[in-house]
């Protein structure tokens, strides 16, 4: 027997029939549309604040900590620090330059490392592969430091300059060593100069690129490391210095 409070299935669907009525088909179930995959943004050079360098790095925020060397750190915001010779053969012009285009042009320079003269470096003339370093160098010490490499540049320079040095005095045929002051603009230069030749140094007999030993030589003389060439150079300066006091 048919239980009574449970209707024939059948009864129910012929009474909608009679009515005029007919059973819903059940709808297949929708299946989720996938959303298009959209290409990367590229960041612009421009930000709330200005040009990015190499289309990354702010310029904005950049504090150096002595005020001697201020007026001689250019940091104008650029996009590709290069000049194209327009600030060259006139007297302190460098000042007018990016502090991070004075950097790629003294790795292209040749110089005097202890005794040995380099009369020619794999960079001489080649401004588009030290900037390639550079720029290569400058996003290793990103990775490490989580922090704006132009800061960290600045850092290194304000910390490697020598604040006194030695210079020679004749009295008669006697010549004296006397220590002087440096000037700010001299400062900056040295501890440029320093550094690019701290990095060169360190490729010397080793499998690292050169990018990551002048990012090495970067961090360590803005932390003021010993180990960075350009604090030892530094200090030993002014260790003579003290002397010819």
């Amino acid at each position: 027997m048919a239980d009574p409070e449970k209707p024939d299935a059948e009864k129910t669907n012929a009474d909608k029939s009679v009515d005029g009525e007919t059973p819903a088909a059940e709808k297949p179930a929708e299946t989720p549309k996938k959303k298009e995959e959209q290409p990367p943004e590229k960041k612009s050079p421009l930000s709330e604040h200005g040009l990015l360098l190499f289309g990354k790095y702010e310029w904005s925020n950049i504090v150096i900590k002595d005020k001697g060397m201020a007026k001689y750190i250019n940091l104008n915001p650029v996009v590709v620090p290069h000049s194209d010779g327009k600030l060259a053969n006139a007297p302190f012009i460098k000042a007018r330059m990016n502090v991070v285009e004075r950097l790629i042009n003294s790795l292209m320079k040749t110089g005097k490392i202890g005794k040995k003269t380099r009369q020619y470096n794999n960079y001489s003339g080649k401004k588009s592969k030290a900037y390639r370093v550079v720029k290569l160098a400058f996003d290793i010490i990103y990775e490490r430091t989580k922090t704006n490499p132009i800061q960290v540049l600045v850092d290194a320079i304000v910390n490697a300059g020598p604040r006194e040095e030695t210079t020679r005095l004749q009295y008669g045929g006697i010549s004296v060593v006397k220590s002087v002051d440096s000037a700010p603009y001299r400062r900056v230069n040295i501890a440029i100069r320093n550094i690019a030749l701290g990095a060169i140094t360190a490729t010397h007999k080793s499998t690292k690129p050169m990018e990551e030993c002048l990012a090495n030589e970067i961090i360590l003389a803005a932390k003021g490391d010993m180990a960075s060439f350009a604090i030892a150079k530094k200090e030993d300066t002014e260790r003579i210095a003290l002397s010819g006091r």
